[in-house]
């Protein structure tokens, strides 16, 4: 570096939020599994006013999977849905109820805000890798 130069600053990654996330590398990225499902069944979880309980078809497998989106959606609203899917989460139990699995979704934290399901096109095979 030469005298008069200074180091780079930091960038802040783009979204404009008071609490900023922290940046990662790409080899942290790609640990993430992210794969296109097919929603094929989906319900209310009992005793939960937010939660649906969905089946995916993942290509290779079926999974079950917990959202609490059932404030935007109705369950014959999913069915048939291409959807994005964390698929390598470590299970978690929700109200009884196992989730193999996280759907990702825009939006819907501020009261009355929307809240939109990242999706494919129908003609991305159920299972495809999202890079």
């Amino acid at each position: 570096m030469a005298e008069n130069e200074r180091p780079a600053e930091p960038r802040a990654p783009a979204g404009g939020s008071a609490a900023e996330p922290r940046l990662i590398d790409i080899d942290t990225f790609r640990q993430a599994d992210l794969r296109v499902a097919q929603v094929v069944a989906a319900e209310p979880v009992a005793g939960a006013d937010r939660l649906l309980r969905l089946e995916v078809d993942l290509g290779a497998e079926r999974r079950q999977l917990v959202a609490g989106i059932a404030a935007f959606y109705r369950p014959e609203q999913l069915v048939g849905r291409k959807i994005i899917v964390v698929a390598n989460l470590e299970p978690a139990r929700i109200r009884g109820v196992e989730s193999q699995g996280m759907l990702l979704a825009a939006g819907g934290r501020a009261p009355g805000a929307a809240l939109g399901l990242l999706t494919v096109d129908e003609a991305i095979p159920n299972g495809t890798r999202v890079e």
